[in-house]
């Protein structure tokens, strides 16, 4: 029982949660560029966090999304 009633408890994958979260950043935070989150990973290959781009300026997602490339091509 929680303050407010029943709580309801789903299990969601981790990039369910990073595509909502880039979702908002779209629609609410009105964010015209939000390309696909990097999953950062620790030394035992674990997701830790996830690393957003936000602009409203197409050319600094074109940026990011090259520099992202190559941190997961360099990532294996």
């Amino acid at each position: 029982m929680g303050l407010f009633g029943e709580v309801e408890e789903r299990k969601v994958s981790n990039e369910t949660i990073a595509e909502a979260f880039r979702s908002r950043l779209s629609k609410v935070a009105g964010f015209k560029n939000v390309p696909k989150p990097i999953a950062m990973r620790n030394t035992q290959n674990a997701v830790v966090y996830y690393l957003f781009f936000a602009s409203n300026k197409p050319v600094a997602e074109g940026i990011v999304k090259d520099i992202l490339k190559k941190y997961k091509n360099r990532r294996g």
